[in-house]
């Protein structure tokens, strides 16, 4: 049997990726994040299937399930909101089974930030403006941030900065930010990404804050921030340019 650690998408049930439908829909066993999964997902498994809600489990009892499911040779979905290679909690569970002898595959997803990007309707790499995104969160009774991970020192080069499970924490994110970027720098939040009940908030380090206050938003929101996010004059890129040397072989 196979563990297939599944990217399950940011909210919306068909952005999931084609592979992970097909594992999901071939699997007699499915443990899921019962509070970010969507629930449209779970029709996809055969009937018959062991579903198994993690959101109360903690490490050790994931992994009895999905030994328990290999000792009786099932394959086992694994499902994860996003995509399993950012703040999915994956490592710990692999690191487990290659212990255990257990083998698995990664199917990846669509990540949170790229559904946010796409309603925001940016490009997160803009010519000229932007061509380096960092992908972080902060701590707070999360995980402590190693050395060098603080904001204030991943904003000093002002890269387009995209922050997960932070929204609670807004205005401390904002205070470390604003040295750095301004007050003026274009900022975002969306929340709960593809949903049917996605929110979008558009603004600047000066007033994003108050937004999410306004706006209630607690939770499953991913915080962007950048000159990207507001960038009209820019240079086309190269990709495309009637200048770019087109024969095979040359870039």
């Amino acid at each position: 049997m196979t563990v297939y650690f599944i990217g399950a998408g940011p909210g919306a049930a068909d952005l999931i990726t084609l592979r992970g439908l097909r594992r999901l829909q071939t699997a007699p066993v499915c443990l899921y994040a019962g509070s970010l999964v969507p629930r449209e997902l779970l029709d996809s498994c055969p009937p018959g299937t062991r579903l198994v809600d993690t959101a109360n489990l903690n490490l050790d009892e994931i992994i009895a399930e999905l030994v328990a499911a290999h000792r009786a040779g099932h394959d086992v979905a694994r499902l994860h909101s996003g995509d399993p290679s950012v703040f999915s909690a994956v490592a710990e569970q692999m690191r487990r089974l290659d212990t255990l002898g257990v083998p698995y595959e990664v199917v990846p997803g669509v990540p949170a930030f790229a559904a946010a990007a796409a309603a925001l309707g940016r490009e997160l790499t803009v010519p000229g403006v932007g061509q380096t995104v960092i992908l972080t969160r902060t701590s707070a009774r999360a995980t402590p941030m190693p050395e060098g991970e603080d904001l204030a020192t991943l904003g000093a080069g002002r890269a387009t900065m995209v922050l997960h499970l932070a929204v609670q924490r807004i205005d401390q994110v904002v205070a470390e930010l604003l040295p750095s970027y301004g007050a003026d720098c274009p900022a975002a939040v969306v929340a709960r990404a593809s949903r049917a009940d996605e929110i979008v908030l558009r603004g600047t380090l000066a007033d994003i804050a108050d937004q999410v206050h306004a706006a209630g938003i607690r939770r499953t929101a991913v915080i962007v921030v950048g000159r990207v996010l507001s960038a009209t004059h820019f240079s086309d890129s190269h990709l495309y340019s009637a200048a770019r040397d087109r024969t095979p072989g040359e870039s």
